[in-house]
């Protein structure tokens, strides 16, 4: 910070004087916040974040000859949504540098609520009431085998099928296996789990090496010639992708530019 301890707790100490409340706590062998500096370092918290968003306003290039993007993903989106989209921004915007982080939904919340990201591509089960969303897209999850598994020559299957496979799926820590989960209970079945990963990469390559199957959106076997989906019926699992904002966040020209595209592409595209 470039300031003197000394010089910093003078600091202090005015701030504390014009406050009318002690914000530190002294008298233990470390220092900490009061009550009252709680309180106060919440809203010096907004207001820098306030300041960086001015910064960020005034740099903003509105004809986008420059300027940055940063966008965080659930890990599914990564494996064949995130290439297009990039694809199409990059083509209209070269001089954009571009960030794409992939995380949980829940941290993709948390980050965006502290100002880390423009713009979040996760699911429609929102959790922050401060976290606004927009409909992206609407795709479908189906039974992806590979292509000498029994069942690849099935266009689609039934649930009784579906409830005799042995499946590896992603861990519970994604959205996905929440998913997953909810439509088996849904319709009284329940499939044997025998392996899970924390990887979609991982998962794939177990399906493609084995005679294990998953449930993962159909596009993505539909991009690899050695996988194939097998739609489920009567009853299509299914699931909305919402892109993520802080309500009221400045959006920058870049951002904007990105949410209008990507909806264009997915429209383009149709429903996943």
């Amino acid at each position: 910070m470039y300031v003197s301890q000394p010089a910093l707790s003078q600091q202090i100490k005015q701030l504390e004087e014009t406050l009318g409340a002690p914000l530190f706590d002294r008298s233990g062998r470390s220092v900490n916040l009061t009550d009252a500096g709680e309180v106060y370092a919440r809203y010096a918290h907004k207001a820098l974040q306030d300041l960086d968003e001015g910064r960020r306003a005034i740099h903003d290039v509105q004809n986008l000859s420059r300027g940055a993007l940063r966008i965080a993903m659930t890990p599914t989106f990564t494996t064949y949504l995130i290439g297009p989209l990039v694809k199409a921004f990059h083509n209209r915007h070269p001089n954009i540098t571009v960030s794409v982080q992939e995380m949980s939904q829940e941290h993709m919340e948390k980050q965006l609520l502290d100002d880390k990201f423009d713009v979040g591509i996760a699911f429609a089960e929102v959790h922050s009431s401060e976290i606004e969303s927009q409909i992206l897209m609407v795709e479908t999850l189906a039974l992806v085998v590979n292509k000498n598994h029994p069942l690849a020559k099935y266009q689609a299957i039934d649930l009784q099928t579906l409830n005799a496979q042995s499946l590896v799926l992603l861990s519970h820590e994604f959205v996905t296996r929440e998913q997953i989960q909810r439509y088996c209970h849904q319709h009284n079945i329940q499939p044997t789990v025998l392996m899970e990963a924390n990887s979609l990469s991982a998962v794939i390559e177990i399906v493609r090496h084995t005679q294990l199957t998953t449930l993962l959106p159909s596009n993505i076997a539909s991009e690899r010639d050695e996988l194939i989906a097998i739609a489920l019926t009567p009853t299509l699992l299914k699931r909305t992708a919402v892109l993520l904002q802080r309500k009221d966040a400045y959006q920058t020209a870049a951002a904007e530019a990105f949410i209008g595209l990507a909806h264009q592409v997915c429209k383009h595209s149709g429903s996943f």
